[in-house]
């Protein structure tokens, strides 16, 4: 994408002005856990996914499966899930601000309150404000799926039913909000991807954006 003008060279700040979806860092910055110069940071992150495999400076889904997952191509729940949370306004793509806003929640610093909500959300796919036991059996399949992982029908019943034993205190076949933050305070590694420390770290090097799945810190799996 160019930034140069018939008349003159734009300047880097104006030139980045230019570029699609491009945010002031200052007010980023003031929205997120990041700081004015980790913005600037992933405003160069961004262009360079942005135009790793569609060439329109917006970060497409393949190039977001790319990017986190090191793998462009096939429908898996767990990726796609985690693309909507992030295409904040539900156009097909991800702008650099809510690139900036959806990652803040990932930053070491970001609140524990924002982290419990994300992963709620990601466990809710169909958005009913529950997490039934079919969604979250669903998308702990697409985890082990995305994460190239292998356990038996049984397994992967028995984490369902370590977590709802756990989580669903009112015995109602579903897990809510408060039934869900109650239960991550007693099993912290259900969060265990909610933070990349390597956040903290922008400025200095771009960091791996692959996931690695902690689906085996759920209830059960270690047993």
């Amino acid at each position: 994408m160019g930034c140069v003008s018939s008349k003159s060279t734009l300047s880097p700040r104006l030139c980045k002005r230019t570029t699609l979806g491009y945010e002031d860092p200052a007010v980023l910055a003031a929205q997120t856990s990041f700081t004015e110069k980790e913005v600037e940071a992933l405003h160069e992150l961004y262009k360079k996914l942005s135009v790793s495999i569609v060439k329109d400076g917006l970060i497409h889904k393949e190039e977001f499966r790319q990017a986190l997952f090191g793998n462009s191509k096939g429908a898996n729940l767990f990726a796609d899930r985690v693309f909507d949370l992030f295409n904040l306004k539900r156009n097909g793509v991800i702008e650099f601000g809510d690139f900036v806003r959806s990652l803040s929640v990932f930053h070491p610093k970001a609140p524990q309150s924002d982290k419990i909500a994300f992963a709620f959300r990601l466990y809710d796919p169909r958005g009913t404000g529950y997490i039934e036991r079919r969604e979250l059996r669903e998308m702990v399949v697409a985890i082990l799926e995305e994460a190239n992982l292998c356990l038996s029908d049984s397994a992967v019943e028995e984490i369902i039913g370590n977590t709802f034993t756990q989580a669903d205190s009112d015995g109602d076949g579903r897990i809510d909000p408060k039934e869900w933050g109650e239960f991550v305070k007693t099993n912290p590694a259900a969060l265990g991807n909610m933070s990349l420390p390597y956040l903290e770290d922008i400025t200095m090097a771009y960091p791996s954006f692959i996931v690695h799945s902690k689906v085996k810190d759920f209830p059960g799996i270690n047993k």
